[in-house]
């Protein structure tokens, strides 16, 4: 099983750059999409259908352009969860999942830290997702949460490790994302590639990316039971429809 996921910063923005064609190629069974910036109503979703997805599923934010999640799926999932029930998270459209009879896959967008009152919601999701994972595990072991974390874990995550003042690299995110991997997840990147030094993002700033100064703020988080199904995870960097490219997981089922 091939899993793929990718913030776009704007589905209808990377529609425009090629999107469709890069997914026909990269051709995983399910994309895990963050920041879709759009309501389902707002796109021609038969170029998904004939891209060969005709499951596509979308958890939006109340707020229209912002945040929101989708998940494109060529097989019919079991079941379809959108959000978490807890509505403090709900509103901004920042989880979504499918459950298979071997896995349940989740597109998470975790919120970035901009200011101290977004970086205050941002520890205040991240503490009511980590319960709220505990409490899911207990019911589905087998578990991929695929999307943007907006943090890097380690100094070999990010180009500067030096920017110890700036969210996504605070030592308290850092240890966070440090307890919620041991608290039963793998980071499958790390996992089989353990001194690559890739990312996931850069800044649209100072050429950010033709100097790969970046961050790796995407993962594809596998729950304990799946270890030994992860066969590759990989940076897919050639896509270039966001300031994020997508990241990838393939699983032996």
């Amino acid at each position: 099983m091939k899993i793929i996921s990718y913030n776009v910063n704007g589905i209808r923005a990377a529609l425009k750059k090629g999107f469709i064609d890069w997914l026909k190629a990269a051709n995983p069974d399910v994309i895990c999409i963050q920041e879709t910036k759009a309501h389902k109503e707002q796109l021609d979703v038969t170029e998904f259908e004939n891209a060969g997805y005709p499951y596509h599923y979308w958890f939006s934010a109340q707020k229209k352009g912002y945040s929101s999640v989708a998940i494109f799926c060529k097989e019919k999932p079991n079941h379809v969860e959108y959000g978490t029930g807890i509505e403090t998270m709900d509103f901004e459209g920042r989880n979504l999942r499918v459950d298979f009879d071997d896995v349940s896959v989740m597109s998470l967008y975790l919120p970035s830290g901009t200011n101290s009152e977004r970086l205050s919601f941002k520890f205040n999701y991240m503490d009511e997702f980590q319960e709220y994972i505990n409490n899911l595990k207990q019911e589905i072991p087998n578990l991929v949460i695929c999307g943007d974390y907006n943090i890097c874990h380690e100094a070999i995550d990010i180009h500067n490790p030096k920017m110890k003042g700036v969210s996504g690299f605070l030592p308290e995110e850092r240890t966070w994302i440090g307890e919620f991997i041991n608290n039963g997840f793998i980071d499958s990147f790390r996992y089989l590639n353990r001194e690559l030094q890739q990312y996931s993002w850069w800044s649209y700033r100072a050429n950010s990316r033709a100097n790969n100064k970046g961050w790796r703020l995407d993962y594809a988080m596998v729950s304990e039971p799946l270890k030994e199904k992860i066969s590759r995870a990989y940076i897919l960097g050639e896509a270039k429809h966001s300031d994020h490219c997508p990241i990838a997981l393939e699983l032996d089922l």
